[in-house]
């Protein structure tokens, strides 16, 4: 097994991140000596469970385009798996399903092999076309919009949007001198991570005026316009070491992560507001399931891998 070269600028990076989750634990220690009869079990939860996603991506980083690659296609995997099992499919459904389980490894070899072309057109020309048609074959009409429209949906969430973040790790790295691939997907996921706790931050601090009150309750104006003031200014700071973003282009970078981190938590909350339930699963303990930890990227991953690719490669 090979390990990443990682640039120095990546790798002070990461350490960063220890040195943050270092810290969150060191304050849940401190909160439960000073305040002994609150229950902080939840929040000791979620810092465990960020050492354990911190440590897969960090690994995944370290390691081989390969690997990297393997790690994201199990994300997407675990991600379309989660959303199949909440959503309502019929018996017909089943030998359909499995040909959008096939579209995962497919879906990253073209990434591997660095096919652009066949990787943006894969899912939403490819496999829109076959996938109604396989419904077709089978013969079951009920119920057929609804069940190719969810299908169709849930791929291009779990499938699509996720496999944008690991081609970032496939781009040329004259591109990106400073920090190559790793360097623009830690950018990314960073910052989309850090927009959603600094939303809640501000949010819970602040927040006053609600913005979404029948998809998102507890989403309010101060918190979205702290967190993406906040996720702007950690980006232009962060984008000389991490990325090929002049000043300007970071500012809208950080703009572009900071809204859309919010539109695809909005997104999965509106999903799951309809299914009436308020975590995908409970796979992450204190965090919920995949989606719900991944929500953001859906929109960001795609977003910020088109901007950078249309202005530096």
């Amino acid at each position: 097994m090979e390990w990443r070269k990682l640039q120095p600028n990546v790798a002070l990076a990461l350490c960063g991140v220890l040195g943050l989750l270092l810290a969150g634990s060191l304050a849940v220690r401190v909160l439960r000596l000073i305040r002994p009869g609150k229950d902080f079990t939840e929040l000791g939860l979620r810092v465990r469970t960020w050492w354990v996603m911190a440590g897969l991506f960090v690994s995944a980083l370290a390691l081989n385009n390969t690997c990297a690659l393997a790690f994201f296609g199990f994300v997407s995997f675990l991600a379309l798996k989660e959303y199949l099992s909440l959503i309502a499919t019929r018996r017909a459904d089943r030998r359909v399903l499995f040909w959008a389980y096939l579209a995962i490894p497919l879906q990253y070899y073209w990434i591997g092999i660095g096919w652009y072309g066949m990787f943006i057109a894969f899912i939403p020309v490819f496999v829109f076309l076959a996938l109604p048609m396989r419904m077709v074959t089978i013969g079951a009409t009920e119920g057929y919009l609804n069940a190719i429209g969810t299908i169709q949906w849930g791929l291009m969430v779990t499938v699509f949007s996720l496999s944008h973040i690991p081609y970032l790790l496939a781009l040329p790295e004259r591109g990106n001198p400073v920090a190559g691939g790793a360097g623009l997907v830690f950018y990314l996921v960073f910052l989309t991570q850090f927009n959603d706790v600094a939303q809640f931050c501000w949010g819970k601090t602040f927040g006053r005026h609600k913005v979404l009150p029948t998809v998102s309750p507890n989403k309010t104006y101060e918190g979205l316009i702290g967190g993406i003031a906040t996720t702007t200014l950690l980006a232009v700071v962060l984008a000389p070491h991490l990325t090929p973003l002049l000043r300007y282009e970071a500012f809208s970078a950080g703009l572009m992560i900071g809204l859309g981190g919010f539109l695809g938590d909005a997104a999965i909350a509106a999903f799951k507001r309809d299914l009436g339930i308020k975590d995908s699963g409970s796979i992450l303990p204190g965090h919920g399931g995949i989606l719900d930890r991944v929500n953001s990227l859906t929109y960001t991953g795609p977003l910020f891998f088109h901007y950078v690719y249309f202005l530096h490669f």
